[in-house]
């Protein structure tokens, strides 16, 4: 039996998860399976199959290397309302300053003297 089709439930787990940058392959009567598992519980939910396939993991035929994914910078967008100015918005998110607000934004302000009511503006994480 080859490696790839005992441990094909651990590998259809980890594509139906989601897994990225997922590389199956095997060497040396080894199996390697490496990605990065979206969150713990998915990372957790594959080891569980790997343990019902080798219980006590006495075969030493697979390699699972899975990483979990870091949090995903949150990207924040600010409406802007009557009176506002980048450092008037840079105020509400502690360690902003307004340059850093226009950078993010550059595409869609030319003049960071000029923007204007209704406009969304990107936060960039600090």
């Amino acid at each position: 039996m080859a490696l790839t089709d005992k441990y094909q439930p651990v590998i259809n787990l980890a594509n139906s998860k989601g897994i990225t940058n997922l590389q199956v392959k095997e060497q040396d009567n080894v199996l390697y399976i490496d990605g990065i598992a979206p969150s713990e519980e998915v990372k957790q939910q594959i080891w569980d199959t790997y343990g019902a396939i080798d219980p006590d993991y006495r075969a030493g035929d697979l390699v699972l290397n899975l990483e979990v994914a870091g949090p995903a910078a949150q990207e924040t967008t600010y409406t802007v309302k009557s009176g506002d100015s980048l450092s008037k918005i840079a105020k509400n998110y502690p360690g902003l300053t307004w340059q850093k607000i226009y950078e993010a934004n550059k595409d869609q302000i030319k003049d960071p003297n000029l923007i204007h009511p209704g406009q969304k503006l990107k936060i960039p994480t600090v």
